[in-house]
């Protein structure tokens, strides 16, 4: 009788599993199917196609960029060539505390995800238990010693029929993925900073060196007026305006080293260090850099952008959450189970028959919520509406990101073109006063404006070059590069 009722119960049970089985594959919620955006054909200030400008054809803006290549698919340290900006780079990414905090949320987003999917798999435990009690006698009830000794293991399973952990597991997949491309935008993100504060840094050296020899070569030039004037030579209105040359160069010495240990300070801090020194490298204008750099297929830039993908897998978890939601519609099914053994004697407690068994099943429905699981459901679409719209704009944004750099970095090349050729007239117009000065052709007023304006395009040109690579370092960043190992 007993071994016909453990077979029906094991029947029922067996039936239980293949139905598990067959409904496992059933879940509840849309599946995910990556949207459609509106991709432009090319960037706009592309590059013009080189084999229409060999032809001699007319090439409009936006043109047209056959090219796959792209500047973006660059390593940082293929782009940034210099060895102690690459040295500053390679220890920023060791020790930068947002790097640091970035990999700690993904390492939270992983543990996230194990709590989740053990919600899919039976619990088992096990437990035992000793007591021994002495009841004395009580009237007509003798007194008497009860020992008890019990081993058991249970388990409980609820039932994923309709998907609901099944679709939170893939929710919290997404929030890891999520967390690893957020990280990965930290870390191209402090690559261009790093770059940027770099060039910066360099640009400043520049123009202290530039402040410097102006300074002493109009020291020079002003013991001269000195000795010309105390000889009856010159008048004391030209060592008057002698002297605001070298005033004027001067003052901005002190103001540079300023804004050189600030820019120190500030890249020490990108570094994970407290503020100290930063070595040097190659020389502004001796740093690398192409007239024109690939910016690809547009197409490319939602695969290549940290910032993108991480948008798009906040948008695959906020829609697995609806499944989740609509789960609640549906009943819940669990099993409970739990077999061991149980005897007043401990030595026949694994013989003999001790053995003791349960086994359940429950299905909860619900039926009056009070519009709570409706509400639910509308908000999660509500969430994933707002993902799905932060999706989108985060490719606008990063097609106007790439535009503006290639823009930019067009624009200040052709700038500090023209800051070079400003230079050299500025420069011979400052050679040609001093001769005129000299032969006393002209009073030292004349000296004095083109000496001004050849020191203010010197150090115009220095920020023209360093705008220049500062925006190569924009542009690369827009175009999606930088995280790449």
């Amino acid at each position: 009788m007993e071994t016909n009722m453990t077979r029906r119960i094991y029947g029922s049970l067996l039936v239980l599993i293949l139905s598990v089985v067959a409904w496992s594959g059933c879940a509840v919620g849309p599946n995910y199917k990556r949207p459609a955006v509106n991709v432009p054909v090319t960037y706009r200030y592309a590059a013009p196609d080189a084999n229409a400008s060999s032809t001699g054809q007319t090439v409009t803006q936006p043109a047209l960029q056959h090219s796959a290549e792209s500047l973006g698919d660059e390593k940082w340290w293929q782009v940034f060539q210099d060895q102690e900006l690459q040295s500053l780079i390679r220890t920023a990414l060791k020790n930068n505390y947002d790097i640091r905090i970035a990999a700690t949320r993904v390492l939270e987003a992983q543990a996230q995800l194990g709590i989740t999917r053990a919600d899919q798999y039976p619990s088992l435990g096990v437990g035992g238990a000793v007591a021994d009690q002495r009841s004395p006698r009580i009237g007509p009830i003798p007194s008497y010693e009860v020992s008890l000794g019990q081993v058991s293991a249970s388990a409980a399973w609820n039932l994923d029929f309709w998907g609901r952990y099944r679709r939170a597991t893939e929710s919290a997949r997404a929030d890891l993925l999520a967390n690893e491309w957020a990280q990965k935008q930290v870390t191209a993100t402090l690559v261009a900073n790093v770059a940027a504060a770099y060039f910066q840094l360099r640009e400043l050296d520049l123009e202290l060196e530039i402040s410097r020899r102006t300074f002493g070569s109009r020291s020079e030039s002003l013991k001269l007026t000195q000795t010309l004037e105390q000889h009856g030579l010159g008048s004391l209105l030209d060592v008057r305006q002698s002297e605001q040359l070298v005033y004027t160069a001067a003052e901005e010495v002190p103001d540079f080293e300023r804004q050189i240990a600030q820019q120190e300070n500030a890249l020490s801090i990108l570094l994970g260090k407290n503020p100290g020194d930063i070595p040097r490298g190659l020389i502004l204008t001796e740093q690398p850099h192409a007239p024109e750099v690939p910016a690809g297929l547009p197409s490319s830039l939602l695969e290549r952008r940290p910032d993108i993908r991480e948008a798009e897998q906040n948008l695959i978890a906020a829609n697995a959450q609806i499944g989740v939601a609509r789960s609640a519609y549906f009943p819940q099914i669990s099993l409970t189970g739990s077999a061991g053994f149980e005897t007043p004697a401990l030595t026949g407690l694994f013989t003999g028959p001790a053995g003791l068994w349960s086994f359940g099943a429950s299905l909860t429905q619900p039926i009056f919520e009070g519009g709570r699981i409706k509400s639910n459901v509308r908000f999660t679409e509500a969430q994933r509406e707002q993902f799905l719209l932060a999706y989108q704009q985060t490719i606008q944004g990063a097609f106007r990101d790439v535009s503006n750099g290639l823009v930019a970095y067009r624009k200040d090349r052709e700038f500090r073109i023209q800051q070079e050729q400003l230079l050299k007239s500025a420069q011979d117009a400052a050679r040609l006063s001093e001769v005129r000065f000299k032969a006393g052709t002209t009073d030292y007023l004349e000296v004095l404006t083109n000496e001004t304006n050849s020191f203010t395009a010197e150090l115009g040109l220095a920020q023209a070059q360093g705008n220049e690579l500062i925006a190569l370092v924009q542009l690369y960043q827009a175009l999606g590069g930088g995280w790449q190992e």
